[in-house]
């Protein structure tokens, strides 16, 4: 059997991995123009991503896409000491719960209530627009977290800042 070899950036290849090559900066290319640079970096090295032990707060939501995003918060002196996220979903959940969690970190209860979807989009910079929910996903489960843990620190039923009112 005779394979064509190819040249690509100095490197011999058949022609399959040169398609491939191809294909895969291809998508690089989509991806970084449709995410910016900060969150392409994300989608492709996700960073707090994954279940934490004896957190003080979790909370899981199942969004309107299907994609089920799980916070967890670690508390220390009534400051964030720990925050990561876990989801099913698509890169766009992936790269929103990395920012959620990145955001929560060193922040108060207070401060926590400022993360929102729209807050998670100004800090990716760029962002395609049909995956916004994505970012208020994330969000909402952060919030969801927060309430929680103020729920068990305060034995509070209900705990509200007015931006998420179907969470009460």
């Amino acid at each position: 059997m005779e394979v064509e070899v190819w040249a690509a950036a100095g490197v011999e290849m058949d022609k399959f991995d040169f398609f491939m090559a191809n294909l895969q900066g291809q998508i690089f290319e989509d991806t970084k123009r449709a995410y910016g640079e900060a969150g392409f970096q994300r989608w492709r090295n996700p960073i707090y991503q994954g279940r934490m032990k004896n957190p003080d707060a979790h909370a899981k939501i199942t969004g309107q896409c299907g994609d089920t995003m799980e916070m967890f918060l670690k508390f220390e002196n009534n400051c964030v000491m720990d925050a990561s996220f876990v989801t099913d979903g698509c890169g766009s959940s992936s790269v929103c719960g990395s920012f959620a969690a990145e955001m929560a970190l060193r922040k108060t209860p207070d401060e926590l209530t400022d993360i929102t979807g729209e807050a998670i989009l100004d800090k990716i910079g760029t962002f395609p627009e049909g995956e916004a929910h994505c970012a208020y996903l994330a969000a909402e489960t952060l919030q969801k977290s927060l309430q929680i843990y103020m729920r068990r620190q305060t034995g509070v039923s209900r705990v509200n800042s007015g931006k998420y009112p179907h969470n009460q």
